[in-house]
């Protein structure tokens, strides 16, 4: 794959940052896509944009500010609480999301010549949403490679990952303190460990003590 082109879809998180790693070491050209669709903290984007240029990678940010009308949520409304009740998708799902970035991204893709894009959905650790389970992705690429008559290939190189194996793969990518010092993966917008206190940040935090404890006992 080292001679082919591809875009990771890219929000300057911990698992689309290792995603980002991960392309780069497979393939021979890496853009990244960012979409706004006016989440709740707009440093989600600045933090991509830095990323992406202090790697070098050429990078797009798409206006999706109709999903944010679409399908408010936890995510792009501040009077909504973060919360995930038992039996009921969290407050944090957006409907339709991957569906109309890894759209978008593909076309994008194909102005571009990429065959591949690269996503950081997980069926692991996927809070239950819908839309980052392996059956959508595969329902997809087929779609993508009717609807626009070109041979994608969509890579989840994080599906079957728990959050300590995502962190073991940026160890192996060299990444590890990148990703864990740069990235914004907190529900309220803290950069690096986050605010400790999220869903998002707690996940993170118990991945990442894990895979050290692993990584310290197989050294010791």
């Amino acid at each position: 794959m080292k001679k082919e082109k591809a875009v990771v879809v890219f929000s300057g998180g911990q698992d689309s940052t290792t995603c980002l790693f991960w392309a780069l070491k497979q393939f021979a050209e890496v853009e990244a896509v960012t979409f706004d669709y006016n989440q709740r903290h707009r440093l989600e984007i600045e933090v991509a944009s830095s990323i992406a240029e202090e790697l070098g990678i050429p990078h797009t940010v798409l206006d999706m500010s109709l999903l944010n009308q679409l399908a408010p949520n936890a995510l792009t409304r501040s009077d909504i609480v973060i919360e995930h009740k038992e039996g009921e998708l969290p407050s944090t799902f957006v409907d339709g999301r991957n569906l109309l970035f890894l759209s978008f991204a593909a076309v994008l893709a194909k102005q571009k010549g990429a065959r591949h894009l690269v996503t950081g959905v997980c069926e692991t650790d996927f809070s239950g949403y819908p839309d980052c389970r392996d059956i959508f992705i595969k329902s997809l690429n087929v779609t993508l490679n009717l609807a626009m008559d070109y041979q994608f290939v969509i890579h989840t190189p994080l599906m079957w990952l728990n959050k300590a194996e995502t962190w073991k793969l940026a160890d192996e990518l060299g990444a590890l303190e990148f990703v864990r010092m740069k990235t914004l993966t907190c529900y309220n917008g803290v950069i690096a460990d986050g605010c400790g206190e999220c869903p998002a940040c707690k996940l993170r935090k118990r991945g990442l003590e894990q895979y050290m404890a692993e990584k310290k006992g197989a050294i010791g």
